[in-house]
C-alpha cells in the first residue's frame, strides 16, 4: 500500500511539473504584435518586429469619416514624440459605412496632401468580421488581449503598445489622439525603458 501511495504522489508531482512547463512554454510562445508582417501603403512587406523597443499607437483609419480630422492629431502626436522612439501606425479600413473606399495610392495621396501625414501607413485591411486581419484579431480577442479585448466599434479606435509589444491601453474614436488621456498614457510608457 505504501508503494501505491508513493506512486500516486510521484505521478501527481510529475503532472504538476508538466503543467508548469506547459504553462511557461505557452507564455513564452504567446504571439506578440511583433510577430506580424504587414504590407505598407506602398505594398512592401514590413515586419512589425522592426518597431520593437518603441511605443506604438495602432489606429484603424478612414478618409471619409467624421473622425478623419484626427489624422491631424495623430500627426501632431507623432511629431511630438517621434524623437523618443514613438510611432503611430495607421491601418486604413473600410468596415464602417464604406468610409475608406479608395485604393492604396488614393489613401496615401489624401493623407499626405490633406494632413501632411509622415507616420507609417499600411495597406487597407479589415478590422472586424469574417475577413478580419490577423493583427486585428490579435488586438481584439480575449485569448490574446484579455485586458483590452472587444470588437472595433468604429474608425479611429486606438491601441497603445509598450516597448515590449504588450497592449497597455485602448482608446475609442472619441478619444482625441493629441488629447490629455492619450498623451498621459504615451508619456507613461515612453518613461519606461
Amino acid at each position: 500500500m505504501l508503494k501505491f501511495i508513493i506512486a500516486i504522489f510521484a505521478f501527481a508531482a510529475l503532472c504538476v511539473g508538466l503543467c508548469i512547463y506547459c504553462s511557461q512554454s505557452a507564455v513564452a510562445s504567446s504571439p506578440s504584435i511583433f510577430d506580424f508582417k504587414m504590407k505598407d501603403i506602398d505594398g512592401k512587406d514590413v515586419k512589425l518586429k522592426s518597431y520593437k523597443g518603441n511605443v506604438l499607437l495602432v489606429v484603424n483609419t478612414a478618409s471619409k469619416c467624421g473622425y478623419t480630422p484626427q489624422y491631424e492629431g495623430l500627426q501632431a502626436t507623432f511629431d511630438k514624440y517621434k524623437d523618443r522612439r514613438f510611432y503611430v501606425l495607421g491601418f486604413p479600413a473600410n468596415n464602417f459605412g464604406d468610409q475608406e473606399p479608395g485604393t492604396a495610392a488614393e489613401i496615401k495621396e489624401f493623407c499626405e496632401s490633406k494632413y501632411k501625414v509622415t507616420f507609417p501607413m499600411f495597406a487597407k485591411i479589415s478590422v472586424k468580421g469574417d475577413d478580419q486581419d490577423p493583427l486585428y484579431s490579435y488586438l481584439t480577442k480575449k485569448e490574446t488581449n484579455p485586458e483590452f479585448a472587444g470588437d472595433i466599434t468604429w474608425n479611429f479606435n486606438k491601441f497603445l503598445i509598450d516597448r515590449k509589444g504588450k497592449v497597455v491601453a485602448r482608446f475609442t474614436s472619441k478619444d482625441k489622439p493629441d488629447g490629455e488621456a492619450i498623451n498621459a498614457a504615451i508619456e507613461k510608457y515612453l518613461a519606461q525603458k
